[in-house]
């Protein structure tokens, strides 16, 4: 029968049930950071030809990314601080070497502080090329002109061998859907 302890013990669930999904609201937007597009800045749009951004690598060589023409590239956005960032990135790494053969390449870049970023790799390394963005100006984050207009991380985007835009996502992949998301790009 229903009596004051059953209604107590629904009304604690409730309490609680709402309490948890508030909080994973909150930690959901954690990893969200705040930018708006500065005056005069293009961002890319799907069809774009991407520009030849040059960055330095996590040794503090410069790198651009017309070194990756030819190859379809997914560009990853990510920062060490970032915990969705730092899950999805061992499955780059496989993906990347399954796809090696397709054409495929990875490219990290770090929105962090590049000391931070290589002690990061150390404890958890990966075998595709990381570059590092180490800037605190919304008008020199790569991600911004790439179409990260809401400035979320993990923010992916594919380059087709032509280095034209193909794809954008913002957030985490899981398997199933970063393989749905590069299946059409495959040459065939």
């Amino acid at each position: 029968m229903f009596n004051r302890t059953n209604l107590l013990i629904v009304v604690i669930a409730l309490f609680g049930a709402g309490l948890g999904l508030f909080a994973g609201q909150w930690f959901d937007r954690a990893h969200e950071r705040t930018a708006t597009v500065p005056d005069g800045m293009h961002v890319l749009k799907l069809g774009d030809q991407r520009t030849d951004l040059s960055l330095t690598d996590v040794d503090g060589r410069v790198r651009r990314l017309s070194e990756w023409d030819g190859k379809l590239l997914l560009i990853n956005f990510w920062a060490t601080w970032c915990g969705p960032c730092r899950e999805e990135m061992p499955l780059l790494d496989r993906v990347r070497i399954r796809f090696a053969d397709r054409n495929l390449e990875v490219l990290g870049i770090a929105i962090d502080d590049r000391d931070a970023v290589r002690q990061f790799l150390k404890a958890s390394p990966v075998q595709y090329p990381i570059l590092n963005s180490n800037s605190d100006s919304a008008q020199d984050d790569p991600s911004l002109l790439f179409g990260d207009t809401r400035s979320v991380l993990p923010y992916s985007v594919l380059i087709g061998p032509d280095g034209r835009l193909l794809a954008q996502r913002a957030g985490n992949f899981w398997e199933a859907a970063l393989l749905a998301w590069l299946e059409p790009h495959f040459a065939k």
